[in-house]
């Protein structure tokens, strides 16, 4: 993936002077195309994780039982896992998977538009904003994918919680303490992972983008 830097072509008009020179509408249309294609990068990675997504969601709904390890804790507590009770667990993983889903197809057409938006761009100033939107979507989507995780922990809880109340099931503490404990790591680790995987992935290209975003602005505060 190359990386454009302004300093390094000035650092290289000074020691070549017999080499052609470039203003700055050509430094501008190569920050362009250089945030351009790291705009595509991230859009393919979207449009993977969502095909990924797409075809978990498809196996563990046609093939594989994805409530199982699920079930097995409840019945660990003491909880009466009926038919309609599986049901309702099954329900709670679907609705996961859509909206999983979901927020991953709609982040990967806001991605596509601003690399569309990128694509067309010819003024400077709107350029530098439209790289700035670009990187606040990425933001947000880490982000958005950080607290569906929380909010689906939550609500598996409350949900954990409710059905105990039904059926009248008092946990020892040492139980108690055990599943609460066990809910939160799990939460824990997974956020952990998440923004691991897209501080790897995906902060390696935003980096060279904000690098591409400190050039732009340096070349609008020289005109």
């Amino acid at each position: 993936m190359p990386e454009f830097n302004l300093d390094s072509f000035k650092k290289t008009w000074q020691q070549e002077p017999a080499q052609p020179k470039y203003d700055s509408k050509d430094i501008e249309s190569m920050l362009n195309k250089s945030s351009r294609n790291y705009v595509k990068y991230i859009l393919w990675i979207s449009l993977v994780e969502f095909i990924i997504i797409l075809g978990v969601n498809i196996y563990y709904t046609f093939l594989g039982n994805d409530t199982s390890d699920l079930v097995s804790v409840f019945g660990k507590l003491g909880i009466d896992h009926s038919l309609n009770f599986e049901s309702t667990i099954s329900k709670f993983y679907f609705i996961l998977k859509i909206v999983s889903l979901g927020l991953t197809g709609v982040f990967v057409y806001l991605f596509y538009q601003n690399y569309r938006k990128i694509k067309i761009e010819s003024n400077l100033k709107k350029l530098i904003l439209q790289i700035i939107k670009f990187k606040k979507t990425v933001q947000l989507f880490i982000v958005a994918n950080i607290g569906l995780v929380i909010l689906f922990t939550l609500i598996l809880g409350a949900f954990t919680f409710s059905v105990l109340a039904k059926q009248n099931i008092k946990l020892p503490n040492p139980t108690l303490i055990g599943f609460i404990t066990g809910l939160i790591l799990t939460m824990a680790v997974s956020v952990v992972l998440i923004w691991i995987y897209y501080r790897v992935v995906y902060g390696f290209i935003l980096r060279r983008l904000g690098k591409n975003l400190e050039q732009l602005q340096n070349i609008e505060e020289e005109n």
